[in-house]
């Protein structure tokens, strides 16, 4: 049974005139599965399969308001009534499992990018929100009266579309936070200089959005804290709250932070796992103590639902939100309350398949959840698998990612499985990444793998390393080849000396491991595995150098990490040199040169080098029974397929193991399609 912080979660909660069956909700969350700006089937099926899951409230990611702040067709927006049918198609949905929904209605403005649709971005200066950007249009007295309306329009359309509640985003540095902010609002008209002033627009909007739908509750999301120079704190948050508070009838405040600002601003706003859990739990806190008597909702890096309950328990907020762990586990709240908490799948907060695929123009994914936005193409799929009558044997060699989920797909379709592992442990690389300090999180993947291969009473034969004898004496009719790949290492002749990424974990396993003198770190690749053993190093007491070819530094982890992660990288001195290659330049220097002017640089006092350069896949195995005239079907999944990340893992093991290879049935096709 839930113990009572738990409980209390889980009991009802008022929102205005509604009644909410717990105090968990979906915050909005971006997905980049609209055409056209408007909803899909893939919104029906990804929201309803939240509300089945249990949650109490789903709000929905930003719907813009005006074809300015569309920025791309993918996004969401109702510019006019013909969008109403498909909202109301997932309010249905999410209504029919018992959930309330509310539509979050919003204007980007300056980080609007127009390069899809041909448009300027609106903002209240021409103030871009990032080195580089397109500067805004600064707006003029038409156009802030052709926004207000637009908001009362979108209102009045979500409206008849069956939403329960409004939520008015003046957070994140979206438009009306760029109006309030004295950062972005350089303005000497009636919306500029003084705090009424640049809150008119705000209250303009709430005035056209309640008046349009007088009959919903309305609920205001802010940002507590922008941290930027000059721009709103928490004080300044809670005037402008209060000040709306006493003119409108607020139905609750959404409490979040950050600007939408290249900066370590916009890292907060979707805090990955460097962070640590709730670290900005008390921003809610201040709204509750100053508002007691106000709905105040709380969200960000909300891991779990019992890390969630402690602010409800004390007193720092009324409902908690929680997006990535629902991403995870659309079922969380469903498993807690029927004492199920132990089979939740861990959010690992790597912003790898979420955010990471946005700022691609990619619809979301989920490195522990390879279902998500195809969630009615795999629903429809499992029971058209074979079940028993069809099972077949299936060996699965490796114990990684990739090697469990194809384990736990291969025996939820119903066939026979056992897994090899060479190691005396299940995890893989990710056990090994996991092991970084700052990292751990990582070993959630794993963790909760291994524990529902084991509930699954799936036989693991560890510390034995497989080969073709194995597989033809086991008699398998499939086999699953999961066998990972091996760190490169190249040396440098007559140059300090090389060690390869895991050789570095070792190294920083031991507590009292402290490297003396620089360490050269080369990054061909641009992802965690050398930033994050740069950043170990550096921690430790190394001069650390992080030499990449490439123009961008770790070029391949998102944006929302990566701001934080170069803060980090300044804060511990980490000299970083992008567009250089590393040569021996003696036995312990080494010259830096790339293809731009300045000739090389000599790092001096070299005492190890680093090798991250691209990994090479374990492949002997397939290699062999690829070889022979007749055997086993064989299937090659993650890294031993191509060395990439646990994203691509964890989807083809899944995919491996519940079709073996029998992607042309029409089920297949179909979730192959759905991604």
């Amino acid at each position: 049974m839930p113990d009572d912080k738990l409980l209390a979660l889980l009991s009802p909660a008022r929102l205005g005139r509604l009644t909410l069956r717990n105090r968990v909700f979906v915050p909005g969350h971006t997905t980049n599965f609209g055409l056209n700006n408007v909803p899909t089937r893939r919104h029906v099926a990804y929201h309803a399969e939240r509300a089945r899951g249990g949650a109490g409230l789903i709000i929905t990611e930003a719907i813009r308001v005006h074809p300015t702040s569309a920025g791309r067709s993918i996004s969401l927006g109702s510019f006019d009534d013909s969008s109403i049918p498909a909202y109301a198609a997932v309010t249905a949905a999410v209504h029919e499992h018992g959930a309330r929904m509310f539509a979050q209605i919003m204007h980007a403005g300056r980080q609007a990018n127009g390069d899809a649709t041909r448009t300027a971005a609106w903002s209240s200066s021409p103030v871009p929100w990032a080195a580089g950007s397109h500067v805004p249009h600064a707006m003029g007295r038409r156009d802030i009266a052709v926004v207000v309306a637009a908001f009362a329009s979108a209102a009045r359309r979500m409206r008849a579309a069956g939403f329960d509640g409004l939520e008015v985003h003046a957070g994140h540095g979206h438009l009306l936070q760029q109006f309030l902010s004295p950062h972005t609002n350089t303005r000497e008209d009636a919306y500029g200089g003084s705090l009424d002033n640049r809150m008119r627009l705000t209250r303009e909007v709430l005035t056209a959005v309640l008046a349009a739908a007088p009959e919903l509750p309305v609920g205001l999301r802010v940002s507590a804290d922008e941290f930027l120079p000059g721009g709103l704190d928490p004080a300044a948050v809670l005037e402008i709250v209060g000040k709306l508070r006493a003119e409108f009838p607020l139905a609750y405040v959404h409490v979040s932070h950050s600007a939408y600002h290249g900066s370590w601003s916009l890292a907060t706003q979707m805090a990955d796992m460097s962070f640590g859990h709730a670290p900005f739990r008390h921003h809610a806190a201040l709204f509750k103590k100053e508002f007691p008597d106000l709905p105040v909702l709380a969200v960000c890096r909300l891991d779990s639902l019992p890390e969630a309950a402690e602010l409800v328990a004390a007193g720092e907020a009324d409902l908690v939100g929680l997006a990535r762990p629902h991403i995870a586990d659309p079922h969380l709240v469903r498993k807690a309350e029927q004492g199920r908490q132990h089979e939740v799948r861990a959010c690992l907060a790597c912003n790898q398949g979420c955010i990471g695929r946005l700022e691609t123009s990619l619809p979301i994914s989920c490195v522990v959840n390879p279902e998500v936005g195809a969630e009615r193409e795999w629903a429809d799929a499992w029971p058209e698998l074979p079940g028993p009558s069809g099972a077949r044997d299936v060996l699965v060699v490796g114990g990684g990612p990739a090697g469990l989920e194809a384990a736990l797909s291969a025996h939820r379709a119903g066939h026979r499985v056992t897994v090899v592992e060479a190691r005396d442990r299940l995890g893989g690389q990710v056990e090994v990444a996991a092991r970084v300090p700052g990292r751990e999180r990582l070993g959630l993947l794993t963790r909760d793998l291994a524990r529902d291969v084991a509930a699954a009473g799936i036989p693991v034969r560890l510390g034995h390393r497989a080969g073709v004898e194995d597989v033809l004496a086991g008699d398998y009719q499939d086999v699953v080849l999961a066998t990972g790949s091996r760190p490169a290492r190249r040396e440098l002749p007559g140059g300090p000396p090389v060690i390869d990424i895991w050789q570095a974990v070792d190294n920083l396993a031991d507590p009292g491991y402290r490297p003396a003198g620089a360490v050269v770190v080369l990054d061909d690749e641009g992802t965690w595995s050398a930033a994050s053993v740069a950043e170990a190093l550096a921690r430790r007491g190394a001069r650390v150098h992080l030499v990449s070819p490439t123009a961008t530094v770790s070029a391949k982890i998102t944006t929302y990490s990566r701001l934080a992660l170069l803060k980090r990288f300044a804060d511990l001195g980490i000299a970083v040199h992008p567009m250089r290659t590393a040569r021996a330049a003696g036995a312990t220097a080494v010259a830096l040169g790339g293809p731009l002017a300045g000739g090389e640089t000599i790092v001096e006092d070299v005492t190890t080098v680093v090798d991250g350069g691209s990994a090479q896949a374990a492949d002997e195995l397939y290699r062999q029974l690829d070889a022979l005239p007749d055997g086993p079907r064989v299937h090659v999944v993650g890294d031993a397929n191509a060395p990439r990340t646990a994203f691509e893992a964890v989807y083809e093991g899944r995919m491996a193991g519940a079709f073996l290879g029998a992607y042309d049935t029409a089920s297949a096709q179909r979730v192959r399609y759905a991604h």
